[in-house]
């Protein structure tokens, strides 16, 4: 079978090899992002996994009006550009509108289109016109193969280095379900797919005011989803996940993550050997 490949920031995301997006939900302060960087950075190397370092400058789907939304796109993507020069990593965000693709577009090395806006046809080709990768989230509203037509809104541009994330299906009244036969029919659709493990594992505005969380949720998922035939896996990490300013309750622990990982790469080898 042809890899399905996309390439990030000079960096090959592919079909053959496990890859991780991973860094803090929001950018708290730049020490913040300095400090994951370091750590994921050393964690991929031991383990050579291709790494994309993520984290989001605006969170605009807050549950509440008062919840913290990050820094901004000016000061956000000034601090993404210095972890991408001080650490060599490729760097990932989200974009909320076709001005603000346009922004973050010339600094970004992937472009990410948020799960609830994916229908948005001039904000997926807005974020895919600039050469750059994108990363399409799943909305939780569509099934799998409706991805199809969001994909092809992309590609209508020019893009080749599209990336598709599944990120758990509405289910009932705050609750989200990961269905793991989405990840082979996303994959159909013959472009690297991504697993967000830690944002299938919340419970969107479960705490009233702010969303909750499973972080023992999201490791069982992550292995889960390797093991339906993941190619990436999408992580939010944290020094100190039950201090995070935005989405602790299903972060993960730096502790914890070079174990879930080895984790996941033994999954693979079994799926691979057999």
């Amino acid at each position: 079978m042809r890899p399905r490949i996309a390439t990030v920031g000079g960096v090959s995301l592919s079909s053959t090899r496990l890859f991780v997006i991973a860094g803090p939900c929001v950018i708290e302060s730049a020490d913040l992002c300095r400090r994951v960087a370091a750590h994921m950075k050393a964690v991929a190397e031991r383990l050579g996994l291709p790494l994309v370092f993520k984290a989001s400058y605006d969170k605009a789907n807050r549950t509440s009006a008062g919840s913290f939304r990050g820094v901004g796109p000016a000061k956000g993507l000034k601090i993404l550009a210095r972890i991408r020069d001080e650490f060599g990593l490729p760097v990932l965000s989200d974009v909320h509108s076709p001005e603000e693709a346009r922004q973050a577009g010339r600094v970004l090395d992937c472009l990410q289109v948020p799960a609830f806006l994916c229908r948005q046809t001039d904000l997926v080709q807005a974020a895919a016109r600039f050469g750059k990768a994108v990363n399409l989230k799943k909305g939780q509203f569509l099934a799998p193969w409706d991805m199809k037509n969001v994909v092809a809104k992309a590609a209508e541009t020019g893009a080749e280095n599209i990336l598709v994330t599944e990120r758990g299906t509405s289910f009932g009244y705050n609750r989200l379900v990961s269905d793991m036969t989405a990840l082979p029919a996303l994959a159909a659709l013959g472009h690297p797919v991504v697993f967000d493990a830690t944002h299938s594992a919340q419970q969107p505005g479960g705490l009233g005011t702010a969303t909750g969380g499973s972080r023992a949720g999201g490791i069982l998922l992550a292995r889960a989803a390797v093991a339906a035939g993941a190619d990436g896996l999408f992580l939010e990490v944290h020094p100190d996940p039950d201090h995070a300013l935005s989405d602790g309750p299903n972060s993960l622990a730096l502790a914890d993550v070079e174990g879930l990982l080895r984790t996941c790469q033994a999954i693979r080898a079994a799926l691979v050997s057999t």
